[in-house]
């Protein structure tokens, strides 16, 4: 009889144990800080996808500071951003093939350098290697009101990024 008590004690224990531990383990689950996000939209019969890590801004200084200007950016966060189009498309008057890139920029105060990188598929920008660019085109800066998360835009004739006070734009056709 006591051995019976014992193994219910036991296995009172265990199933406490087990069932405390599920309950911390989804106390732990916190937002992602920068969670995926996508954008489509058509252009002239193409449909065109950004897939993208949207940051927020959370009261730091994001251009020339966080996102420094004259180097390569992943236009995101964490994975490099994807730029997809199903159809050959003129970006600022270049022609992009169909297919999926690696979307990164190179800003700087007035002017970024957007570019298309046929290695769709990376961590961020640290093995961006520019001998795989496929396309780059410089576009004008413009503020903007305020973005607290990084946000990308599809319209009848461009996409565009904003962030913080600022928005970059690029013709599409």
């Amino acid at each position: 009889m006591k051995t019976t008590l014992k193994l219910k004690a036991g296995l009172l224990l265990i199933m406490a144990f087990v069932f405390t531990s599920a309950v911390h383990a989804q106390d732990d689950k916190k937002p992602i800080a920068s969670p995926r996000d996508s954008v489509s939209g058509t252009i002239n019969g193409a449909t065109i996808t950004i897939n993208y890590g949207s940051p927020s801004v959370k009261g730091r200084k994001i251009w020339g500071e966080l996102v420094p200007y004259k180097q390569v950016w992943r236009t995101g966060a964490n994975e490099a951003t994807r730029f997809t189009t199903t159809k050959d498309i003129w970006v600022e008057g270049k022609k992009l093939p169909a297919g999926t890139y690696g979307f990164f920029a190179i800003p700087t105060e007035n002017s970024w350098t957007l570019i298309f990188n046929s290695v769709a598929n990376q961590w961020g920008a640290f093995k961006y290697d520019a001998t795989k660019d496929v396309l780059r085109v410089v576009v004008k800066v413009k503020p903007s009101t305020m973005h607290e998360r990084l946000l990308y835009s599809i319209g009848s004739n461009s996409f565009s990024l904003a962030w913080e006070d600022l928005k970059v734009t690029a013709k599409v056709k």
